[in-house]
This record gives C-alpha cells, sequence and structure tokens, in this order.
C-alpha cells in the first residue's frame, strides 16, 4: 500500500469522523447491536476464516492464544458490543457549569476525539472491541492489524462496513488498513493530518517503534510486568487459588501476575501449597524461595523485569509490606498490582503508595479490563498518566470543549 493509497484512506476516515460524531445516540446504538446479532450469525464462517489465519501462524509463545477465535470468544465479543451499547451516551454530556459575575454562562461538553487509530498484533477480538467504542463515542476508527490476523480482521470489518451503511452511516467510520508491512505501519504513526490519537496493542517491539515513528499524539498500552504480594497475614487458601488464577487463567494477557512477592514469616506454608497448586507453571525463585522450593530454578534479575506471558512465574520473598513496595516500584510497569491481606492498615498502605493505572486488593490481577470492570470493553489499558489511565472506555475516547454563552457581554 502507498503512502499515498493511505493517506486518501485516511482522508475517508477523517469524514467518516465527522459524519459519526454528529449521529444521534439511536443510529450509533444501533450500528453495535447490528454487529453483535451479525457476530453470532456468521460465527462458524468467522471461524474457519480464523482458523487459516492460525494454521499459518508459526511464531512461538502466547501469540496464538492472542490469534485464535473460539466460538465463546466471539460470543464474548458480541455480549461486549451490547454492554458497549448500553452504556449512556457519553457524548454532549454537561461534564460541568457555571455563571461568571458578567452574566455569562460556561459549560464544558464531552466531545468526540475523532479519527482513533490503533496498531495492534494478533488480537482479533480487538477488531471488534475497538471499533465498537469508537462508533459508540462518535469516533472513527482507524485499524492497523497485523499480517497474521489479517483475513479475520477483513471479514470482522466487513460486518461493520454493513452495519454502519444500514443506519445510513458511511463504511469508512471502520476502517483496515489493507497493507500490515511495518513501512506502512511507521507511515501510518505519522498521518497528522488523519489521525488524532494513536494507540498500540502489542509488545516491546510494537511499542519501541511508536516511540520511534510516532508524530501523532499516542497513550501507550504498555507492559504488564504485574506483581502480586502475599502478605503475612494473608488467607493461605485464598492467596493460592488467587495468584493461580493471575497466573494461569489466561497467561498471555497483559494483566496476568509476572512475579509474587511472599512475606517471610507465611512462605514455609504458601510456597509449597502454590507450587503443588499449580505444577504446570516454572518458578524461577531467590535464593530464599529455593529453601522452601528446592526444585525451583534461580531467579536472574532479568526475570523480575520480564513479562513472561507463558506459564512461568518469578518468585521473591520478602521481609516486610516496605520490601514488597519497593520491588514493584523497581520492576513494575505501571500497570496493574495487587495484595492479598487481612490487614486493613496495609491494604490502605499499598492503594495509596504503590504507582500503578490500577492496584487491587484481595482479588486477582485479571479484573484489570475494560470489561470486568463495568466499561464493556476497552481500547487498551493506560499505563500512562496524561489524558487516560488503566482501561480506557467510553469516556477515555472523549475530550471536553468549553462552551460560553452570554447575552453581548464584551470583555
Amino acid at each position: 500500500m502507498s503512502i499515498g493509497a493511505l493517506e486518501a484512506q485516511g482522508r475517508e476516515v477523517r469524514e467518516a469522523a465527522t459524519a459519526l460524531g454528529q449521529a444521534s445516540d439511536e443510529a450509533r446504538r444501533a450500528v453495535l447491536l447490528h454487529v453483535a446479532d451479525r457476530l453470532e450469525e456468521s460465527s462458524d464462517e468467522l471461524l474457519a476464516i480464523n482458523a487459516d489465519d492460525v494454521v499459518a501462524y508459526d511464531e512461538p509463545g502466547a501469540g496464538v492464544d492472542r490469534l485464535t477465535l473460539t466460538s465463546a470468544r466471539v460470543n464474548a465479543m458480541a455480549d461486549a458490543l451490547r454492554e458497549i451499547a448500553n452504556h449512556p451516551d457519553p457524548l454532549f454530556e454537561v461534564v460541568d457549569q457555571s455563571v461568571r459575575p458578567n452574566g455569562l454562562r460556561i459549560e464544558r461538553l464531552r466531545v468526540p476525539l475523532g479519527v482513533i487509530g490503533v496498531v495492534y498484533e494478533n488480537r482479533p477480538n480487538v477488531t471488534s472491541d475497538v471499533a465498537g467504542l469508537c462508533v459508540r463515542s462518535g469516533n472513527a476508527a482507524y485499524l492497523r492489524g497485523s499480517s497474521t490476523a489479517f483475513a479475520t480482521n477483513q471479514f470482522i470489518v466487513s460486518l461493520w462496513h454493513e452495519a454502519l451503511e444500514k443506519e445510513g452511516l458511511p463504511a469508512a467510520g471502520v476502517s483496515l488498513v489493507q497493507d500490515s508491512s511495518h513501512e506502512t505501519a511507521a507511515a501510518f504513526m505519522q498521518l497528522t493530518d488523519v489521525l488524532d490519537c494513536l494507540i498500540p496493542r502489542g509488545g516491546p517491539s510494537l511499542i519501541a517503534a511508536m516511540r520511534e515513528h510516532a508524530r501523532v499524539p499516542y497513550v501507550l498500552d504498555g507492559d504488564g510486568n504485574c506483581h502480586v504480594f502475599v502478605d503475612a497475614s494473608a488467607d493461605l487458601d485464598n492467596a493460592v487459588a488467587i495468584v493461580r488464577n493471575a497466573k494461569t487463567s489466561r497467561p498471555g494477557v497483559c494483566n496476568a501476575a509476572e512475579t509474587v512477592l511472599v512475606h517471610r514469616m507465611i512462605a514455609a506454608d504458601f510456597l509449597p501449597a502454590l507450587s503443588a497448586a499449580m505444577p504446570e507453571v516454572e518458578l524461577r525463585g531467590d535464593d530464599a524461595t529455593r529453601q522452601y522450593l528446592p526444585n525451583a530454578t534461580p531467579a536472574s534479575e532479568e526475570d523480575y523485569q520480564r513479562e513472561f506471558l507463558d506459564l512461568i512465574l518469578a518468585v521473591k520473598v520478602v521481609d516486610s509490606l516496605d520490601e514488597a513496595i519497593a520491588h514493584v516500584a523497581r520492576y513494575g510497569t505501571g500497570h496493574s498490582e495487587a495484595i492479598l491481606t487481612t490487614d486493613q492498615a496495609n491494604a490502605e498502605a499499598w492503594v495509596k503508595r504503590v504507582d500503578a493505572a490500577a492496584v487491587v486488593v484481595n482479588a486477582s490481577t485479571r479484573f484489570v479490563d475494560g470489561g470486568e470492570l463495568g466499561l464493556g470493553g476497552e481500547v487498551g489499558i493506560s499505563t500512562q498518566k496524561l489524558h487516560a489511565r488503566g482501561p480506557m472506555g467510553l469516556r477515555e475516547l472523549t475530550c471536553l470543549k468549553w462552551v460560553v454563552r452570554g447575552e453581548g457581554q464584551i470583555r
């Protein structure tokens, strides 16, 4: 795809964004509900197309899981769209208002960002989730997926074109870049006349490329080196179940736990129980951990820095809450950090002192997800601190417009 063709497609997306930003709440909702129905109706066809993409995929690691659709995942995509459709319309909500001494009436309204560009790897569910959140919030979605999921993404986007046209809206409101080369991705990141916001969904190489090439404001969906700290007062049975869920329920996603920190006072009881509960997980521990788990792999410095995205868990024994918080500050990526404790003071200290997009008390890190937190879905989980932080739902795809209403006042 030439740069000229990319820019031409971008101009169509830009025009579509204007139409979507002015479309009625009813029309935008109807588009999502139509796609939800069509995903379920065409599930067999979609799964067959996706199966071909999976067969052609030849890279090891978590990518296969992210690429693969199942009947349950397609149904979850449809359910997410229905949930997003039933959320209140975020557009033109009056956030605050006041009257100045001179009689001017001041308001701030929510309005769309415009064109949301998303660069992502595998993850065909992202195609549907992002399109749903963008359309519902009056934005256009300009998507650059990976070559590994191209056919699957193309089919999903075709359902969006069908739904948009049915409601009299431009099909370009959800558009897929037709070339998945690295050169096109770099050019996509520089479409300053098209994109209002850029969001990457991928690993370290994609984030590095974004930082190198992007000329458009971006929100980083960064690495998820997530920790679980098992405090001295934790309920050990609950703690084993929570850590197992955080690590094994879906190890290839960003909210999976990558390190467990264990208070020394309960390490002798907790670590053997944890190891027995998840024999499929390779534990990599420090010297103290290996006193209780002699078969654990010695942990390196790199192991505490890594997002494994696999059935591998780094383990470290710590002497205090302060040491656990210091470890998170050193190695964490600002994503999701959990504490398991019955000590309310320690729980509150964790909430106030740990610097992350989400902190979790006595629950799995896997709950840090737009759908689980009631957003219906997410375009990403921001590990930045400006504009949006954490799961980005409908409101995070809007910005504020000042409205000043007067009766002839002059300054």
